[in-house]
Parts: structure tokens; sequence; C-alpha cells
């Protein structure tokens, strides 16, 4: 199987690209944020998902392996196939998308084109304790770029916000969590509730 390639950009496409590896030119399927950075004629370097069916053998590209193995572990979730998982990566960088999950941010990963709440729900809650091996370490409360919509739902914000205001960013994943429980309180609630399991003892 194909795990990565490095190539010359030949040509791009609404949602594929042509790389040419020694000459030999590859078709990828891309999330568009990756396939924006494509410059016909620059050598680029990808990881790369093969899909293999009966009909065709699919290549997906990413910018990293975080965010391949991200698109492995979501089509692990029933009804979550290679077109839903690049739409969630296309909202979610690897970093955001774990925060979604281990806060069950559902309305996070609901802003993926083609995802509604039933599939976000099932997606945070069946990935919560999969995330291991992603990162080599922690996934960090991501700083989105400037060209991309922050992740939005409670749980992010109320993390952002301890985060912002000195509190160690685990102890403000943990107390956020369990503020939240298994409710969908508004980043009104959850900051408070939170603060006050910070509180020392």
């Amino acid at each position: 199987m194909i795990g990565h390639l490095s190539g010359r950009v030949l040509s791009v496409g609404a949602d594929t690209a042509i790389i040419d590896v020694g000459g030999v030119g590859y078709e990828v399927s891309c999330a568009p944020r990756t396939l924006q950075k494509f410059v016909v004629g620059e050598t680029v370097s990808v990881a790369v998902e093969t899909l293999v069916a009966e009909t065709f053998i699919k290549l997906v590209a990413f910018e990293a392996e975080d965010e391949r193995r991200c698109f492995r572990m979501l089509q692990s979730v029933q009804g979550v196939g290679s077109k839903a998982a690049l739409a969630i990566l296309q909202v979610l960088k690897p970093g955001a998308l774990l925060d979604a999950i281990s806060l069950g941010d559902k309305a996070a990963v609901a802003r993926a084109q083609g995802v509604g709440p039933k599939l976000a729900t099932r997606i945070v809650t069946e990935l919560k304790d999969k995330t291991n091996g992603i990162f080599a370490g922690r996934a960090p409360i991501s700083a989105p770029e400037a060209s991309e919509p922050a992740p939005s739902g409670a749980g992010f914000e109320a993390v952002s916000a301890l985060v912002n205001l000195g509190y160690d960013e685990a102890a403000a994943r943990a107390a956020v969590t369990e503020a939240r429980g298994d409710g969908d309180a508004p980043v009104e609630a959850l900051i408070p509730a939170a603060l006050k399991l910070l509180a020392p003892k």
C-alpha cells in the first residue's frame, strides 16, 4: 500500500490533484484546505491513505501523518465514509478534532458538511477512548489559522477561556468534561461550574 508520496504537482482539480513521482502521475483526493496549498509545478510531500474496494483503488493525501491517522480513526465509526471523514478534517484540524472528541463537543464535529447531529454524537462517543497515538504527546488546544473558522462548541470555548485565565490546559479539560457530564450546557454555565471544580480545596 502507498503511505507517502513526494513529487511535483502536475494538475489541481476540484477535489483531486495529480502528483508526478518519477514519471508516474498519481491522482490523489484531498480536502479543499489541502488542495488550496498545491501549486502546479511545485514539489509536495504528503501522507497517503490507500483505499481499496472491489471496483476502485483510491489515494487520499494529507499534509501530515497525524491527519491521515485521524482520517483512518474517523472511518472506524459506522456511517463515516471517506467523504464524511474528509469533510470533518476540512473544518477541524487534528488537534481541534481531538479536542472536540475529548470534550464530547458534537457541535464542532457537526459543522462538517454532510455530518448531522446524530452522526456527530456517535463520533465523539465512540472515539472518546480511541485517540491515543494520533500525536506523540497530548493533543493541544488548537489555535486555528486566520483563514480558518474557529472550532465551535461550548466545551471548546470553555476550555479556551480557562486556559486564557491562566489555568493548566489538562486541568481545564478535566474540569470542563466533569462539569459538562452528559448534558449540553452553554458556555456561560460551563465556565463557572468548571471554576468551582478548579478552586483550591
